[in-house]
């Protein structure tokens, strides 16, 4: 690896002043909620695509309201609540206000199948789903009724309709332990919860492909918001955008430091790349967390119909589609933005790292970065030994401190835990490079790396490769047993709009300039990626296209 220059420490972030914390989640939206009631805190994008603003005062009442209503509904300590909704502010509501009930939320991706919630249903059992209804023309309420079905879990139900929504008819949604709708009116200032209680679960993937349920404190929360605030250098007056669900980690996290910073967050409850655009410039968008995928998107939109991006600051970058590289210098060239690559996971919180502003490109662009919190420590061990190792030299990333994940949640003895070391270390699963203390750059995941020729190599770098030659669009390489029982590289692409490229032509461009063991066996040039929508956006399937490359020999 490079040797690099030290890097330097995150700034330090003016809101909120040590000695300030808000002492648990209710009391931080309750504070902005007080300093200034009539501030917007929220934009929701409505159905016909305008926005609808949301003050802290408003946001504020709608929380101490739905509070008092669960605390009716007998919700309380330990519970779990199922939020089945979209990037609504009622889903923040329903965040805080579960909190404020000493319970925690359980994110469920409007995307998710009967197989997937039942699976989160079982796991979760959640005393309450709060249900979207009339979103996007899905029909959710069939969906949790066979999850019902699917995992024998009986929940009552909150019927929610999100922004200038359709009329709710609660007894319609009843699947055995009654439904309601919530009041919107008025409660009184709920009391303080208990922080270190859990208060948010995400999805993650397990060894059998259905997900876990990685849980953390609300103090964790807390902590992490405005540490991350801090970071990115939001301040009062910004706009965060909301484009990732809500009930992913990558969105959760860059919405809640958007409100630990005070300042307002548009939410996109669907992605039309076009209408985002418009808002971007609209709302003067300064600070966007979001891979690769998405912007991409945006920029073929921007290309039809250019928008204003100039306010647009900072991007935290995640390389899902292996397109990050050349949208950072096309939105760097374009609007000045700072892109940065950025680390984080559901068990690990995101961003748990990211890149300082001076780091200079392309390295900023990378994976990883330093921690945003000083009470985050990392090491790199050898994957086989565990022994720790020093800077410079690759292997497995653990990490300890208030961003790692607290609780499983599901049966005692299926709460993974193989992912912790005996003397107490978060076993990432990633494999990185230890720069200096508290930074380090990914590399990928253990599973992802090819052992080629006995080395270990990172597909990224023949990825990388392969998408700098014109005629690629999108790139993507996986490993595969040959003949001789060792792994080969095989390179999957699409080409670029009007292109055709030759695979035989696209190997011949890797052994120009890659080290012979690193040059694919073969490339084959695919119509599309086979992808899957996650909550933090689309990623190709890797596992499809090692069976493609096995079936092609």
């Amino acid at each position: 690896m490079t040797e690099r220059a030290p890097v330097t420490p995150h700034p330090v972030g003016a809101f909120p002043a040590p000695g300030e914390l808000p002492v648990d989640l209710p009391d931080l939206l309750g504070r902005l909620a007080h300093r200034d009631p009539d501030t917007t805190v929220v934009l929701d994008t409505t159905p016909d695509g305008a926005t609808h603003p949301v003050s802290r005062g408003e946001l504020w009442r709608r929380v101490r309201a739905l509070a008092e209503e669960l605390r009716e509904h007998g919700i309380g300590a330990g519970d779990a609540v199922a939020v089945w909704m979209p990037n609504w502010s009622d889903a923040l509501v329903w965040q805080f206000a579960v909190a404020a009930r000493g319970a925690h939320v359980v994110g469920v991706n409007t995307r998710y199948g009967i197989e997937e919630a039942g699976h989160v249903l079982g796991r979760a059992r959640p005393k309450l789903v709060a249900l979207a209804r009339g979103f996007h023309g899905l029909d959710l309420l069939d969906r949790l009724r066979a999850a019902v079905e699917h995992s024998g879990v009986v929940p009552e139900v909150a019927v929610v309709t999100g922004p200038h929504g359709p009329d709710p008819d609660p007894a319609a949604c009843d699947v055995g332990a009654g439904a309601w709708t919530p009041r919107r009116d008025d409660g009184p200032e709920p009391v303080r919860s208990d922080p270190s209680a859990l208060a948010v679960a995400f999805t993650t993937s397990g060894s059998t492909g259905l997900p876990k349920l990685a849980a953390h404190s609300g103090t964790a929360v807390l902590t992490h918001a405005v540490a991350d605030a801090a970071v990115l250098g939001i301040v009062e007056g910004d706009v965060v955008l909301g484009a990732l669900p809500l009930s992913g980690v990558y969105g959760f996290n860059g919405v809640m430091a958007g409100l630990a910073a005070g300042a307002t967050v548009l939410l996109e409850p669907t992605f039309d790349a076009d209408r985002v655009l418009e808002h971007i410039e609209t709302h003067r968008v300064t600070h966007v967390g979001a891979g690769d995928d998405l912007v991409l998107r945006l920029r073929e939109a921007w290309t039809e119909r250019k928008r204003d991006l100039s306010t647009w600051r900072w991007w935290g970058v995640a390389d899902f589609q292996g397109r990050s590289h050349e949208l950072a210098a096309w939105l760097g060239a374009e609007a000045g933005t700072q892109v940065t690559g950025v680390y984080g996971s559901s068990e690990v919180f995101a961003l748990t790292a990211a890149w300082p502003a001076d780091e200079p490109a392309p390295a900023r662009w990378a994976g990883g970065g330093r921690v945003v919190h000083p009470d985050i420590a990392l090491r790199v061990v050898d994957p086989d030994t565990e022994a720790v190792l020093e800077a410079g030299r690759e292997g497995e990333i653990q990490f300890r401190g208030p961003n790692v994940v607290d609780a499983y949640l599901g049966p005692p003895d299926d709460r993974a835990p193989d992912v912790w070391t005996a003397d107490g270390w978060f076993r990432s699963g990633d494999l990185g490079v230890l720069v200096d203390e508290g930074v380090f750059v990914y590399v990928c995941r253990r599973g992802d790396a090819l052992r080629l020729r006995g080395f270990l190599v990172d597909p990224a770098e023949i990825e990388l490769r392969l998408a700098a030659h014109p005629d690629v669009g999108t790139a993507k390489v996986v490993g595969v047993e040959g003949d001789d029982g060792a792994t080969k590289a095989v390179g999957f692409v699409v080409g670029a709009a009007g292109r055709a490229p030759s695979g035989e032509d696209l190997v011949a461009w890797c052994r120009e300039t890659l080290a012979g063991f690193k040059v694919p066996a073969a490339v084959h040039v695919v119509d599309a990626m086979p992808t899957t929508s996650g909550t933090n956006g689309t990623k190709i399937k890797a596992a499809e296209l090692r069976r493609w490359a096995a079936e092609r020999g």
